[in-house]
């Protein structure tokens, strides 16, 4: 089962150690979706996904403890989402491949479908006709950190925004999304360093890569491909600061917080620093053995949740592949995953793909880490706006493993 996204019902049965009758019983129950398998109505596939997550259940009816340990370290589910699907070989956005999202569609459409479920669905803010889109405050702060990161300026800057938006404390969906559409256009804005006008895909290249014919169609593939990935650090973040009532600013600036650890999407960067380090190697292969005798991890190589590879880093890897095959950086990128793959079992992630983009559209410092953190600036607002609507707050226990206390002092 481990790269299937379907079972026949002798191997579901089987991975769950019950009879066929008996998983039909599961199906009957809606526990495990079961669909026509190809033209033959009579034969039925199962959901290998609904498989895991039943064993997964049985497994902590007999283990409770050992499955809560494991949830928190990409184990059993916390917390439902209809934002994002997982699966072997591909990332679903309600429903939707985001494989091809990216290629048919704008950031803004797939923020639409992510807030509301719409991809049509009409979001004033998110349509910019041109001049200023921040604040008088936060256009007056953007000289003052000529030398941050857009990520770093962004998150400084976006308390001063907040304390002139009002309307961010209306927490109802329509309110909340139109706050979203003003952030994430606000995160374009100091991105490119002030006023601009158009899509954002189109502002960044503007701004970013004039002279290049291809540039608008990748990075706006590649805010799509990044824009969620379920509940990984930033989106758990985003998650719990939205479940005490806190505004989408707010939201934003603590999941950039996570967000820009060496372990998320710092990771990036790490790649950035591995590409210039081999570009001066003349022996690709023996760098990265070399990397390994002195015991440092290959960035750019292995995700937590893939088995094997990371479909987000293929597909754009196969865009840049198409429209800038000759470019030095392409080549160099399919080296190093061709090198890898003799010295390490860990296949290429998205982290890869970003830095390989950066370096063929000589994107300014931290580019890379800029795209992902702006696509994702899209999932974290749908999983804020998602949590608004449950209306609780996130609050688990911890199991405690310290000194126990030397007496228990009872008060009548």
């Amino acid at each position: 089962m481990k790269n299937a996204r379907y079972l026949t019902a002798r191997e579901a049965a089987g991975e769950l150690n019950v009879s066929v009758d008996s998983l039909y019983a599961y199906v009957s129950r809606g526990l495990i979706r079961s669909e026509a398998s190809g033209h033959n109505r009579r034969t039925r596939r199962y959901h290998a996904d609904d498989v895991r997550t039943h064993k997964a259940r049985k497994k902590g009816r007999r283990n409770p403890e050992t499955v809560a340990e494991d949830a928190l370290h990409a184990g059993a589910p916390v917390l439902e989402s209809a934002i994002t699907l997982i699966t072997d070989d591909c990332v679903y956005y309600r429903g939707r491949s985001a494989m091809v999202l990216a290629r048919q569609r704008s950031i803004e459409q797939v923020a639409a479908l992510i807030w509301t479920g719409n991809p049509e669905a009409e979001i004033p803010e998110l349509v910019s006709s041109g001049g200023s889109l921040v604040s008088p405050t936060l256009e007056m702060g953007l000289p003052a950190f000529p030398d941050m990161r857009p990520v770093e300026a962004l998150q400084t800057l976006l308390p001063l925004a907040a304390r002139e938006d009002y309307a961010s404390y209306d927490l109802r969906t329509e309110s909340a999304v139109r706050t979203g559409s003003r952030i994430l256009r606000r995160f374009a804005t100091v991105a490119c360093g002030g006023t601009h006008g158009g899509g954002i895909a189109s502002t960044l290249q503007q701004a970013w890569a004039p002279c290049d014919d291809h540039a608008e169609f990748l990075i706006n593939a590649a805010l799509i491909l990044c824009a969620d990935h379920e509940l990984n650090a930033s989106a758990f973040t985003a998650r719990c600061v939205a479940s005490t009532g806190a505004t989408l600013y707010a939201v934003v600036t603590a999941a950039l917080s996570a967000f820009q650890g060496h372990k998320h999407g710092g990771a990036s960067e790490q790649v950035e620093a591995l590409f210039k380090e081999l570009e001066s190697r003349p022996d690709v292969k023996q760098a990265m053995r070399d990397r390994l005798k002195r015991g440092e991890a290959l960035p750019g190589f292995g995700h937590v949740i893939y088995r094997d590879h990371d479909p987000r880093a293929r597909l754009l890897l196969r865009m840049l592949r198409e429209t800038h095959s000759e470019h030095p950086a392409v080549g160099l990128a399919f080296e190093i995953i061709a090198a890898a793959s003799e010295v390490t079992s860990l296949s290429y992630n998205v982290d890869l793909a970003l830095a390989t983009l950066a370096r063929v559209l000589n994107l300014p410092p931290g580019g890379a880490m800029t795209l992902f953190a702006m696509g994702r600036t899209v999932g974290w607002i749908g999983h804020a706006i998602e949590q608004y609507g449950i209306g609780r707050i996130i609050r688990p226990r911890a199991r405690y493993v310290g000194e126990l206390p030397e007496e228990t002092t009872s008060i009548r």
